[in-house]
């Protein structure tokens, strides 16, 4: 089920720095809540085409002792379930944090068309900090990647995480 469009009009565009940075946004609200409970902050969302709101996750490793409970991974799957197919082409994933090799994987199978993220994972990223796993030129499918948005708000959010929960 679609929840609610990102902008009122059709311009929306994944190529927008506008509409990149207010997916970023609401990818910080999520991710507030993945923090209060103990979970790493990050947060995720799957929009259509047109910024429509198809799927929303935070991180819930922690709560659910579920070691695939990647933000990622729960907006890839609630918007597969709003849509009624694995298959999100023409779709857009916005997140918080660089993508890790699990969920670049899936996002890879699940071909949606672009990714938004916020900060670099300087350890484990696969989107092109330590692997590319999205623009992998041997593979089939490849996505079109936007890093760096509102960067410093997402690193912020993750340091003070850290900072406060495991010293």
């Amino acid at each position: 089920m679609v929840t609610e469009n990102l902008k009122s009009d059709a311009a929306w565009s994944p190529r927008s720095r506008g509409d990149q940075e207010s997916a970023v946004g609401r990818c910080l609200e999520l991710a507030a809540e993945a923090g209060a409970s103990a979970d790493v902050p990050v947060g995720a969302v799957v929009f259509s085409a047109s910024g429509e709101v198809l799927g929303e996750g935070f991180n819930t490793r922690e709560r659910d002792g579920d070691p695939a409970g990647h933000a990622e991974i729960s907006a890839l799957r609630a918007a597969a379930a709003a849509l009624g197919t694995w298959r999100l082409d023409g779709c857009v994933l916005a997140v918080t944090l660089e993508p890790c090799a699990m969920c670049a994987g899936a996002i890879y199978q699940s071909r949606i068309g672009h990714v938004i993220f916020g900060a670099w994972d300087e350890k484990a990223g696969a989107a092109g900090s330590v692997f590319d796993i999205l623009r992998e030129p041997r593979l089939n499918h490849w996505v079109e990647v936007h890093p760096g948005v509102r960067a410093e708000e997402c690193a912020a959010q993750l340091r003070s995480f850290f900072e406060q929960f495991r010293g």
